[in-house]
């Protein structure tokens, strides 16, 4: 079966989806090898999916092509740390990229809830499921009978409410940044990208004015006292890894802090180590108001404390 990317839409869950999840939940696992004891996952119907969300529960729901085809549901395992359950992709869509892009959703979803960390529970038999969770950065918590709990630590979910804040926001970024480190930056027009940048390059004492480098691509910004440079680089106009690479980052990047606006999907080759920020309205519908959530990949970020970031 081939189906398009752009076919995948993945989003909050609701109760009125909660057939479609079921349809999901049972495709999934009943095409996993026999396991005893057996899961209970095929026991789920759509009025137990209901409950789970009277209960305060929610869900991240995958489709392909208008069907059904992933659920992640997300409940509270103790305060602070979101337990993740049910997690299928039904079938028909595997090997589409539907589990890779639920797992990022639904760690921006439950960051957004408030919880620090998420935990699962993964099969000892389901080797390759164990795997699978390993490679999204997922560690081995404790084990339990018949398997392993695994946790990761989510994004943190900051909340902005003025562009001054922002960039108080990029001023106190500057203070876990060190000389190499890439900083991947998200958000649509006007989310405020470049105002997080200008709080981080007064924090650097950068030369400036820091605006966007639109028509440029890149800026390097000097440190007027000794600090790591601020290479500013919009990607707007990019189309591919490629064309960012013709930009020859290399010559600056070592000794510098590299931002890049508009990166996802291109910049991720530059660096395996990294900080993915995405800025997104906030949900409480302000208007001047963001929501920042901030995400640190790689080894470099494995014990640096971004929940210090909050204000």
């Amino acid at each position: 079966m081939s189906v398009s990317v752009d076919d995948l839409v993945v989003s909050v869950a609701s109760a009125a989806d909660a057939e479609g999840m079921v349809d999901v939940i049972h495709a999934a696992f009943g095409a996993r090898p026999a396991l005893d004891p057996p899961s209970t996952a095929i026991d789920e119907t759509p009025g137990s999916i209901r409950d789970a969300f009277a209960r305060g529960g929610g869900a991240i729901y995958a489709t392909m092509c208008g069907r059904p085809a992933g659920v992640i549901l997300v409940t509270e395992a103790v305060p602070g740390v979101a337990r993740w359950s049910r997690v299928s992709v039904h079938p028909d869509f595997q090997r589409h990229g539907v589990g890779s892009t639920m797992v990022a959703a639904a760690e921006d979803y439950a960051a957004e809830l408030g919880f620090r960390r998420a935990e699962l529970y993964a099969r000892e038999e389901l080797a390759d499921l164990i795997a699978f969770w390993h490679h999204r950065g997922f560690g081995l918590a404790r084990t339990v009978p018949h398997g392993v709990i695994l946790t990761k630590t989510l994004p943190v979910a900051i909340g902005v409410p003025t562009a001054e804040d922002m960039q108080r926001l990029g001023a106190r970024l500057a203070t876990v940044l060190r000389r190499g480190d890439l900083i991947v930056a998200s958000g649509e027009l006007g989310a405020g990208k470049t105002t997080l940048a200008q709080g981080l390059g007064q924090a650097l004492d950068s030369a400036g004015p820091i605006i966007s480098p639109t028509f440029v691509l890149s800026r390097v910004h000097r440190s007027h006292t000794g600090k790591p440079d601020l290479v500013h680089v919009d990607a707007y106009r990019l189309t591919s890894a490629a064309e960012l690479d013709d930009l020859d980052l290399d010559a600056h990047t070592a000794d510098a802090i590299t931002l890049v606006e508009w990166g996802r999907g291109l910049a991720e080759g530059l660096a395996e180590d990294r900080l993915e920020i995405d800025i997104r309205p906030a949900p409480n519908g302000d208007h001047d108001a963001r929501l920042v959530l901030i995400r640190g990949v790689g080894r470099r970020w494995h014990h640096v404390d971004l929940e210090g970031l909050q204000a």
